[in-house]
């Protein structure tokens, strides 16, 4: 609907930076969808009208790469920032991502990114 706040995916194995990132942009005013594999991941695209996805590179044993190139083919809409405390900036834009998010990330940084890739300020 016109007047719902954009939906962010956050996918990470992590459940403290999966609560940091939730709170953080619940306060924002978006609405916040959390998974913890690529396959809560897949889940949620297919139920929930995702706007941005915040996606760790490495989702325990899985490559969150896999999901961004499943995504631009299924859901090209959905913006995706990958984060990462390791990947170069070089491989991420081979990667086609919209926006690279290091770790440990400044929280207006994040913030930020996710304005910018939604199109549009929450309230």
């Amino acid at each position: 609907m016109e007047g719902d706040p954009p939906t962010v995916l956050v996918v990470d194995d992590e459940p403290s930076i999966r609560l940091l990132c939730r709170v953080n942009l619940e306060l924002e005013g978006y609405r916040v969808l959390e998974a913890a594999t690529l396959d809560e991941a897949r889940r949620a695209v297919e139920s929930e009208p995702v706007r941005v996805a915040l996606l760790d590179v490495h989702v325990g044993p899985e490559d969150g790469r896999e999901l961004l190139r499943e995504l631009r083919g299924s859901h090209p809409e959905i913006q995706v920032a990958l984060l990462s405390g390791s990947a170069a900036r070089e491989q991420i834009a081979r990667e086609e991502a919209d926006a690279l998010v290091t770790k440990p990330f400044v929280l207006g940084d994040l913030i930020e990114t996710v304005g910018r890739l939604s199109g549009a300020a929450a309230r």
